[in-house]
């Protein structure tokens, strides 16, 4: 198996009202000939939106309605961006975990969660080069 990640789907409650809070982070979804999973290009990756049991049905597993243990990431060229992406998030309606700060690992960080509770942490990282095309290498 190669080491990447080609897709990542999130499972939502309400798959219209989830497809709205990305629009309103500036994400627009590919059109597709299905109109219950939403795929959006990511930077060399897919991110795709799907109904909760769907998506419990299609992985085999059993959905109890928790955190998965999973938080996702976005990272950006400076501090000011992430303070930038925070706000963005805030007036889409994404709930603060944690405000934007200086991190022990010597970047600046925040946390939002989506509506149907996924993390997001927005990071500037000075020791990870992100390329034009938001590519992170290491």
């Amino acid at each position: 198996m190669e080491q990447r990640v080609s897709v990542i789907t999130l499972g939502v409650r309400d798959v219209t009202r989830a497809v709205a809070f990305y629009r309103a982070l500036g994400w627009e979804p590919q059109q597709d000939e299905h109109d219950d999973v939403f795929f959006f290009s990511a930077g060399g990756m897919v991110f795709a939106l799907w109904g909760r049991a769907q998506l419990a049905e299609d992985s085999c597993v059993s959905d109890e309605g928790g955190w998965g243990g999973v938080t996702l990431a976005h990272n950006v060229r400076s501090p000011a961006e992430v303070d930038a992406v925070l706000e963005q998030a805030r007036a889409a309606g994404a709930r603060i975990g944690r405000e934007p700060a200086a991190t022990f690992w010597g970047g600046y960080s925040a946390v939002f969660v989506d509506p149907d509770g996924h993390p997001w942490e927005v990071a500037h990282n000075p020791g990870w080069e992100l390329g034009q095309d938001g590519a992170v290498r290491l």
